[in-house]
């Protein structure tokens, strides 16, 4: 199975048409490339009449190649609010890309449109390296979505989550990709639109229109773009329903917790005009690690041979935390985090060999990760190492504090913060769920609520069985100047920061016991990894008695991937065979846990995702790692296994 995408290779035809050398055809019509788009797509869907007045409209394309689509569409939805017409108010367009475009080369596609360069340059802004999977892109200050696919739409299109109002069906000829349009790829796409769903295109080939009208399609041609005579528009079989109009009532959430899980959903949900009551037992935010303002956490893929799930779900949740950190800085909310890149060094030569094989089998862009041998990696250091590993050029050492902080304050309109408020149990009576105070009082009441409160969720949710280990970790404090210049973070058995952020940070433990104050045996353990990571005896000798330190609990599942999702009900029985789709959920009750180690990575996609879930909107993520963060995995598992459900 290949993993690394193959790019997209600029180049033109004698009449100055961007032109695809793998499919030896024009990207766009040689009569133009933005009116195809306008005429073809948008007039072809109705559009903007179909959007108007919706809360969300959604788009599906087939076929991203230069993104002159999305542009277009974005450009006619922006005009609608600056002649005042009652446009939809959020627009999702979701698109699939098997040889994406790099970002030098799109910038200088897009040159060729300078009325579009306002758009083009937001997108170029947020590009994705060009890795596999599904990319989430927020824009337009988060009213317009961008969810890309890079990847085969043969077999990425059916882990797509979306349900489409109008669909762009726009690759290559069918006579030079014919399996863009192979019945049983537009048998697959016809599954992710709505009844009721349009589709254009500018194909009136035979054997397409017939494999859409197998699919329920009603079909019309109508006059097509330049030298093209035809073009075909169609309708779903079914009545549209449409979305929740503008005047529903406003929606209310509350979230428990006020760490990196809760603070990331209260945030996505207030984006989408939620009024979200935010609990945190903690009396401020700065309690919640300790009030170590010079604390930084390390934000940086996983990498595995196989490509696996928690691979795959670490590459999407990373690269889109960095570009919400971007968002976060540009917007002057006292994010303080330092994009210095992370050096993840091997612990010796075997795995030194495994990591540089990983690298080769992968074939990731090296602006994602790198392998570096030795030698580079003690230049790259700046410090001696004992063996090379695996450069990450955009890792990043963030303050989780300023984090909280800066999310809580992006739509500090609709939210409402309750520090120092212990939430004892959660009640659900009359289509609310009820937070109950340790006094028996009501703390507030919403149709949702959301647990995102780490390892005190088993006590507070004790009806769902949540399968929650906890893992005591202590980090190391050293003095600003103590150790030599870094140039990198570095991370292998341990890690170690930069003193850019105010000190270094050194850690973790992996402790199995509940102390939570830091110990001196724990900052010994952290003093080892640091002799690992910097070996050569010419650090300084410090005392491990007078070293500062802090302690947090890590929750972590059974299978170490995160719980993200509506909980379900544990009193159901499930069939032989049964599905996720047949697990009944506590109507209203969602979690956000498990995140382990990886809660930078992890958190804020999973909040992205969870808001997304409660909205009906897109999902930004492939199925089969919904299906691996889904609460109701456990017991599709333990069903399968014959066994009794236990936490």
């Amino acid at each position: 199975m290949p993993f690394a995408l193959d790019p997209a290779t600029l180049s033109y035809t004698a009449n100055d048409v961007p032109y695809s050398a793998i499919f030896d055809d024009i990207y766009h019509s040689a009569d133009g490339g933005l009116e195809q788009a306008q005429h073809v797509f948008l007039a072809g869907n109705d559009l903007p009449r179909a959007w108007r007045d919706r809360e969300l409209f959604v788009i599906l394309e087939t076929g991203f190649g230069l993104g002159l689509n999305f542009l277009a569409t974005w450009q006619r939805w922006r005009e609608d609010h600056i002649n005042k017409t009652a446009r939809c108010q959020r627009l999702h367009f979701v698109s699939v890309e098997k040889h994406p475009f790099a970002r030098a080369d799109l910038a200088q596609l897009h040159a060729r449109w300078p009325q579009l360069a306002a758009l083009a340059d937001e997108l170029q802004a947020q590009w994705p390296l060009l890795t596999p999977g599904v990319h989430r892109l927020l824009l337009d200050n988060g009213r317009v979505t961008l969810t890309l696919l890079f990847g085969d739409a043969t077999t990425q299109m059916r882990k797509l989550a979306v349900a489409a109002d109008a669909l762009y069906l726009d690759g290559f000829a069918p006579a030079k990709n014919p399996v863009l349009w192979d019945p049983q790829l537009l048998k697959a796409v016809t599954r992710l639109c709505k009844p009721g769903a349009t589709l254009a295109t500018w194909s009136v080939a035979a054997p397409v229109r017939e494999a859409l009208a197998a699919q329920r399609w009603t079909l019309e041609k109508r006059p097509g773009f330049g030298s093209k005579r035809d073009m075909l528009c169609g309708r779903l079989f079914g009545k549209s329903d449409g979305n929740v109009p503008p005047s529903a009532p406003p929606r209310h959430a509350i979230v428990i917790g006020g760490g990196i899980a809760g603070c990331a959903i209260t945030e996505r949900l207030a984006a989408r005009q939620w009024h979200v009551d935010l609990f945190e037992r903690r009396s401020a935010i700065s309690n919640i690690i300790g009030g170590f303002l010079g604390l930084t956490g390390l934000l940086h893929p996983l990498l595995a041979k196989d490509d696996n799930l928690a691979a795959r779900l670490t590459r999407a949740g990373y690269l889109y935390a960095l570009r919400l950190f971007r968002q976060l800085d540009a917007k002057n909310l006292g994010l303080r985090w330092s994009q210095c890149g992370i050096l993840h060094l091997a612990r010796d030569a075997e795995e030194e060999r495994a990591q540089r094989d990983i690298t080769d089998a992968l074939g990731f862009p090296g602006e994602y990760a790198e392998f570096i041998d030795r030698e580079t990696a003690a230049r790259q250091a700046g410090h001696v190492v004992a063996a090379g590993g695996w450069y990450y050029p955009g890792g990043a050492i963030v303050n989780p504090i300023t984090l909280f902080k800066a999310l809580l304050a992006r739509h500090s309109a609709a939210i409402s913060t309750h520090f120092h408020t212990d939430v004892a149990r959660l009640e659900y009576d009359g289509g609310n769920w009820h937070a109950i105070g340790v006094h028996g009082q009501t703390l507030g009441s919403a149709p949702v609520a959301i647990v995102a409160n780490s390892i005190d969720a088993v006590r507070l949710v004790p009806q769902c069985k949540l399968p929650l280990s906890k893992m005591r970790g202590q980090i190391s404090m050293l003095p600003r100047g103590s150790l030599p210049f870094l140039h990198h973070a570095l991370c292998g058995n341990g890690y170690l920061t930069p003193d850019t952020l105010g000190r270094h940070c050194l850690g973790a433990t992996y402790d199995k016991d509940d102390d939570p104050e830091p110990r001196e045996d724990s900052h010994c353990s952290n003093l080892q990894r640091l002799a690992e990571l910097l070996p050569g005896g010419d650090l300084p000798q410090f005392e491990p008695a007078q070293l500062a330190g802090l302690v947090g609990f890590r929750a972590i599942a059974i299978d170490r991937m995160p719980i993200v999702g509506a909980l379900p009900d544990m009193t159901q029985t499930l069939k032989p065979g049964a599905q996720l789709r047949d697990v009944l959920r506590l109507p209203g009750l969602h979690s956000l846990l498990a995140m382990g180690s990886r809660g930078l990575a992890w958190a804020p996609l999973a909040a992205e995702l969870l808001a997304a879930q409660l909205n009906n909107e897109p999902l930004p993520l492939e199925r089969d790692l919904l299906d691996a963060i889904d609460p109701g995995r456990f017991m599709i598992r333990n069903q399968r296994r014959g066994i009794a459900w236990r936490a």
